[in-house]
């Protein structure tokens, strides 16, 4: 049976709303919590809790630990940060598993629920699915109690920027460097900056002061326009966008050129293959991957093999091809050597240190042709399975057969609106 309340990046709705009201959300912690005290071993299972910047986060945070304090669960809060770095702390420091409270790249107006895995990962589609039924089973009795409070623990931000610092590339020189960070009035408005100025970078920080309702504002890695702008005017060496909860960034380089999620995968692709740490000299792509990626990692030997779209996904071929790098074209990319999740401050970084290295990023993308891609967004009233809509499989058939190896027609539903 599909999964009713987890799309391919936790439960997205509307603060308020179903499945983001009280009772829901106040029975989502108090699943979580049964699920950690029959799996975990422990008889007060610890968990991690962190959240972006829209105004409705607090109050979510503060019912889904309520549900989680109420099955005996020790409930810890990093406060506003990426979700990436939520779980590179569930990882580092044991928690049995941690929560992050953001609809990451969806407006202000939306938030959402992330559920992390004691090793740093989403929940499988099975555990997801039991937690599912067991927050349907809790509802009706659940929504009644007040907010948990939640103090904040400042020193995890200072554990998670010395976990990154650790990822600089040998020799790189950061302290030569310039950059310009549009931090989407995100999770990392102030992480961010702190990250590359701690290495000695000189940064310019631009939509870095969030106000609860300016998160992915006409900013970020969806809206890399005022970044373009902003790395020209200061000369800067590149710039860096982020989406809301930092997992994901659009790197521009210093002729204000976007680098997306797909030359990102072909800069890094190239240096770990001539370093010869790219594993089955294979990288795992999406649906979406832009087919001029799959040919110039032809051109260096190196296979695309692609996944349906979803960090989960993406991740979830890796681990059965043995890859050790993946992402998608939106920015989200996973260097598995160094992270298990996708991070965009640990992919700035590793872009920046590769800036050092090897010099500007349009010489690094340049053997990157893109061919021509159009991305269509259609709202609908319900996702019925793409094959039962006979015209439409014909349809779409008839397109890709047309087209040939010159190009794709991909059609799919959105899992994160």
């Amino acid at each position: 049976m599909p999964k009713q309340l987890f799309g391919t990046d936790g439960i997205r709705g509307l603060p308020g709303e179903f499945p983001l009201d009280d009772a829901t959300l106040e029975a989502a912690g108090a699943a979580l919590g049964a699920h950690l005290r029959k799996t975990s071993g422990a008889t007060a299972p610890r968990v991690l809790l962190g959240m972006d910047t829209r105004e409705s986060s607090c109050h979510l945070a503060a019912r889904l630990a309520r549900g989680a304090l109420g099955q005996g669960v020790e409930v810890s809060s990093a406060g506003v940060i990426s979700t990436p770095g939520v779980a590179c702390l569930v990882r580092e420091n044991q928690f049995a598993a941690g929560i992050v409270v953001s609809a990451s790249h969806n407006p202000w107006t939306d938030n959402g629920v992330k559920l992390i895995s004691p090793r740093g990962t989403k929940f499988s589609d099975a555990v997801e699915a039991g937690l599912e039924k067991e927050i349907f089973e809790r509802r009706a009795t659940a929504g009644q109690a007040a907010d948990a409070p939640l103090r904040t623990d400042a020193s995890l931000d200072a554990q998670y920027l010395a976990y990154l610092q650790r990822f600089t590339l040998p020799g790189a020189r950061l302290d030569h460097l310039r950059m310009v960070l549009d931090c989407a009035n995100g999770a990392v408005s102030e992480l961010g900056p702190a990250l590359f100025r701690t290495l000695g970078v000189e940064v310019k920080a631009i939509h870095n002061r969030p106000n609860g309702k300016n998160i992915n504002d006409h900013c970020g890695s969806l809206h890399p326009e005022s970044l373009q702008r902003a790395v020209i005017e200061a000369k800067a060496d590149l710039g860096a966008a982020f989406d809301g909860d930092a997992d994901r960034a659009i790197l521009v380089s210093s002729s204000g050129r976007v680098v997306d999620g797909d030359a990102v995968l072909f800069i890094a692709a190239r240096h770990m293959q001539a370093a010869g740490t790219l594993r089955g000299n294979v990288v795992v792509g999406t649906t979406m991957s832009n087919l001029g990626l799959e040919r110039a990692l032809e051109g260096l030997g190196i296979r695309l093999a692609r996944a349906p779209v979803g960090d989960r996904y993406v991740f979830e071929e890796m681990q059965r091809l043995g890859a050790n790098l993946g992402g998608e074209q939106s920015g989200h990319v996973i260097f598995l050597d160094d992270s298990i999740t996708g991070d965009g401050l640990l992919t700035a970084l590793i872009m920046a240190s590769l800036v050092s290295l090897k010099g500007p990023l349009d010489a690094l993308a340049a053997d990157l042709k893109v061919f021509p891609q159009k991305i269509v967004n259609i709202r609908v009233r319900a996702k019925p399975p793409l094959e039962t809509l006979g015209e439409v499989s014909r349809t779409l058939a008839e397109a890709n057969s047309s087209l040939g190896s010159g190009g794709r027609v991909v059609l799919r539903y959105s899992g994160t609106e």
